[in-house]
Formats: C-alpha cells, sequence, structure tokens
C-alpha cells in the first residue's frame, strides 16, 4: 500500500523488477494504467503507455492492451487481474516464466533494444554509468530505487 502512494505522488509507475505471481513487469504494466486514469502518471511515461514493454507483456499472454485496460479500471489487485489474462489469454507455466522474466531482466543487453537503453542514459545524464546494462537497470536508477 504504501509503495502505491509513493507511486501516486511521484507519477512514476512500480519496478519492472516487482513480481505478480511470479512474473516481472506486469505489475508495472497496470501501475501506469491506474496512475494515468487517476491523472497522476508523469507525462515521460504517457508516449509509452500499452506500447513497448507493455505490448509485449500483452502479446506474451495473448491479451489486448485496450481490453486489460479496461480490466484494470474495473478494480482488482494485480493477482486477480494476472488471473483473469489467464483465463482470457493462456496460463503461463514455469517454462513461460522463466522465459518472460529471463526477456525482462536482460532487455538492452547487447539486443534490438541497446540503442534505445543507450539514448535514455544519455538523455538521463546516465551515458558514464556502466554499471547500467538493461532497461530494467535503467528504470531503477531512473526512477530513484538504485544508486
Amino acid at each position: 500500500m504504501l509503495a502505491a502512494a509513493m507511486n501516486e505522488l511521484s507519477g512514476k509507475p512500480c519496478s519492472a523488477l516487482l513480481k505478480t505471481s511470479g512474473m516481472l513487469f506486469f505489475a508495472r504494466t497496470l501501475d501506469k494504467i491506474r496512475l494515468k486514469a487517476a491523472g497522476n502518471l508523469h507525462p515521460d511515461y504517457h508516449e509509452n503507455c500499452g506500447g513497448g514493454m507493455d505490448n509485449w507483456c500483452c502479446g506474451f499472454l495473448r491479451v489486448d492492451y485496450g481490453e486489460l485496460k479496461a480490466r484494470v479500471l474495473e478494480g482488482g489487485t494485480n493477482e486477480e487481474i494476472l488471473e483473469w489474462c489467464f483465463e482470457r489469454g493462456r496460463r503461463l507455466d514455469k517454462t513461460d516464466l522463466m522465459v518472460w522474466n529471463s526477456f525482462v531482466k536482460k532487455l538492452g543487453w547487447e539486443d534490438f533494444a541497446s540503442g534505445f537503453l543507450e539514448k535514455c542514459k544519455a538523455e538521463s545524464g546516465f551515458v558514464d554509468r556502466p554499471d547500467i546494462l538493461t532497461i530494467p537497470q535503467y528504470f531503477e536508477v531512473d526512477e530513484g530505487r538504485k544508486p
């Protein structure tokens, strides 16, 4: 509850590394939906809301982002909404979770998203931070959760 209140004040979504029933990033997607609907999502996040990782997350679950958004706005916990996704799209097994979580944790590390990561680091003044190797690491530092 405290984390949700802090996110609302900052307008920043929760960590991409927060798990919902073992799944990384899902909570961040829901957090952005809730914050935007409440008028509290920081403007920096509006452009990618529903795109990028949000879109890939929905694709992996085989659910439509617009339908997910409507479901989130009906209310419920992250776990309840993920269960809805499993019923609507597909249920993830341990292998699926391993593949998805590995993808999330390594996004931006020597892959198609590396250029985007470097652009973000440059725009945020982190170009001299060789310790930021992935997009989730960038989020953590940029959003003030890690030094």
